[in-house]
């Protein structure tokens, strides 16, 4: 359903001082809160401001059934580098725990008011998002970038910008692969149920009995010596088949686990939004065997909707936005930036958008002179209105790592190969962006579309 965003004061207390992070001890101002749709916050406001604001958007999505309050104040100490560079930082921790980009994207947009009547307006505002928070912010540019003088630009890190409707395929086929070749999650002698719930409602697995059930099948947490002949094959052919990469393995199943529980059974009221059908596995040591006996299954058309309105880009894109990626995340990979080049190519907006990427291994956090190096860039793409380049914004970035001395690892010849070489294209999954800016307004004139706040 549409969210708009919250009444940024309504019953909320107003903000309170509160101990900044270690990073910004006597570099910063302070303050958190709660607004009025129950979703904790965090301010800074450097001593030095220099009076544009920074409005963050965090990843996950956590799975707490409430806002955490924690939440907020440690993205602050995360992202200190923004307020040591002068400016002002906003992050809400969102109203609920669970999925639901619109909802986050909302929240977002009700620190980013609250700020403005609290502090005043800033000269520019500027959105970041990394991770999930990556496809939030994305959310809030199609959602409020069009309004005059409430977004600036934008700053997308490590994002995942495919979407909901197809940027968790490779989480799909995670999930199948590994039960077609451990068959423990579900064992045999446990309550069954279809793998694309990722979890039964009931079930009281944790992390750690599903991280025993990985080792079990797998000896991934084992060197190779002692992991049995089995569990090597069985270690091999997962990871080759669904090309994620072993230091990420528990990580990625603990999402098409845990989070397809929460997508399936508390988003969407038990409908199926993922589907396998049509998709040739390859890599294992028998793929004939594999594709004969791993489970398929197709998606419920309304289910596909309601994710796809909530999480997928229309490319609809009005403001410059600036992404930062790893060549080599291992958790949003990097083709997620070639489907978001491609939807906004879709949507003839391409023009606002100027995409770098860095030599780097790491999906939660980058080196600070590049994020340093990206927010300046993007401030002076909109104070000068002369868009930047890959070359220019690495060239930019020695400056700042003499301040932070954590490395300029740029490829400004980089350039992703297209989602489809990294991830098995559904039938009809080609074409971006998977969700038109006409398909989202016929959609939004259904009643309780989409996902629920």
């Amino acid at each position: 359903m549409l969210v708009g965003a919250s009444n940024a004061r309504g019953d909320s207390a107003e903000p309170a001082s509160a101990q900044c992070p270690a990073a910004l001890v006597d570099k910063a101002d302070c303050y958190s809160g709660q607004d009025a749709n129950g979703a904790y916050y965090a301010i800074a406001i450097p001593h030095d401001w220099n009076r544009s604001l920074v409005v963050h958007a965090h990843g996950g999505p956590d799975l707490g059934a409430e806002s955490d309050p924690a939440r907020s104040l440690d993205d602050l100490g995360r992202w200190s580098v923004m307020v040591k560079e002068g400016y002002a930082w906003a992050g809400s921790s969102y109203r609920r725990g669970g999925y639901g980009t619109r909802m986050a994207a909302a929240d977002t947009e009700s620190v980013r008011r609250l700020f403005v009547e609290e502090f005043g307006k800033p000269r520019r505002t500027y959105v970041h998002g990394q991770s999930w928070g990556g496809n939030v912010a994305a959310k809030v540019v199609e959602s409020y970038g069009s309004q005059k003088g409430v977004y600036d630009g934008a700053l997308l890190t490590n994002g995942v910008l495919g979407g909901g409707s197809r940027g968790y395929d490779y989480r799909v086929d995670l999930r199948v692969v590994y039960q077609y070749y451990c068959g423990n999650h579900p064992r045999p002698t446990e309550p069954q149920y279809p793998l694309w719930q990722g979890l039964r409602a009931g079930s009281t697995m944790t992390s750690a009995g599903l991280r025993a059930r990985l080792q079990e099948c797998t000896g991934f947490a084992s060197p190779a010596a002692e992991r049995t002949a089995l569990q090597q094959r069985n270690l091999d052919d997962i990871l080759a088949v669904t090309r994620i990469p072993e230091r990420t393995l528990e990580s990625h199943l603990r999402f098409a686990t845990f989070t397809f529980r929460d997508i399936v059974h508390e988003r969407l009221g038990d409908r199926n939004p993922f589907g396998n059908e049509g998709v040739r596995y390859s890599g294992s040591h028998d793929d004939e065997a594999l594709n004969a006996g791993v489970e398929r299954f197709a998606p419920d058309p309304t289910a596909v909707r309601d994710l796809s309105y909530d999480s997928d880009l229309t490319g609809k894109v009005s403001i410059p936005v600036l992404t930062l990626h790893a060549i080599d995340d291992p958790t949003a990979f990097v083709e997620h930036e070639a489907a978001y080049r491609a939807t906004l190519q879709g949507a003839r907006r391409d023009g606002h958008l100027v995409q770098t990427f860095t030599r780097e291994q790491e999906h939660s956090e980058l080196s600070d002179a590049e994020y340093a190096t990206s927010i300046a860039a993007l401030d002076s793409w909109v104070r000068k209105g002369k868009k930047p380049t890959p070359k220019s914004v690495a060239a930019s970035c020695g400056a700042f790592d003499e301040t932070y001395g954590t490395g300029c690892l740029y490829d400004p010849a980089f350039r992703p190969q297209p989602y489809a070489s990294r991830v098995e294209p559904r039938p009809g999954g080609l074409r971006w962006p998977a969700m038109t800016a006409g398909q989202e307004r016929a959609w939004s004139d259904i009643e309780g579309v989409g996902i629920a706040p």
